[in-house]
């Protein structure tokens, strides 16, 4: 949360490319909420099964690798995704997600997994699963453009309605 949508909540502050000191969150964490060591914070970051946070190459900087609601620049590349891209959604989303396409809501942008099981965990957390493909040779046709986060977490700004397809 604090690294991804309200830093405010530990004190803290992140640069533009969504990077803050370790030694100022921790603290920012003990003030605020509990203590976490340095020691238990990278545990949290080499476990992580989505891999959601980066190390700094210095290594005493921390950052979420996507999914911020608050505005910095991840300073990705476009890049040429698969052919095709997997979204997983609950099946109550359906019927709007297939007449309005996929909107980033209050994200920077749509999430969209190169791995169909990926995409089965993201639906299930939200109520029954459905798995949307996604038709990428057609969105960069149209102009769309698409980035790959490092964690491997593909990004867009939205998924016009006419490239998706329900899988079966």
């Amino acid at each position: 949360m604090v690294l991804r949508h309200q830093p405010e909540a530990a004190g803290i502050q992140l640069d533009a490319q969504g990077w803050c000191d370790i030694d100022d969150l921790l603290q920012g964490v003990a003030q605020h909420h509990a203590p976490l060591s340095k020691e238990t914070l990278m545990e949290i970051v080499a476990t992580n099964e989505k891999k959601r946070f980066a190390i700094s190459d210095c290594g005493q900087r921390i950052r979420a690798s996507q999914g911020h609601s608050i505005g910095v620049s991840l300073g990705l590349q476009a890049a040429t995704p698969p052919a095709t891209l997997y979204h997983g959604t609950a099946s109550r989303f359906l019927d709007s997600v297939l007449q309005n396409g996929l909107q980033k809501q209050s994200r920077q942008h749509v999430h969209l997994s190169a791995s169909l099981d990926t995409a089965i965990a993201v639906g299930s957390r939200h109520g029954k699963p459905v798995v949307l493909t996604i038709d990428c040779p057609a969105m960069q046709a149209a102009g769309h453009l698409f980035y790959c986060s490092e964690n491997d977490v593909w990004l867009t700004d939205s998924v016009p309605a006419a490239c998706l397809r329900l899988m079966d």
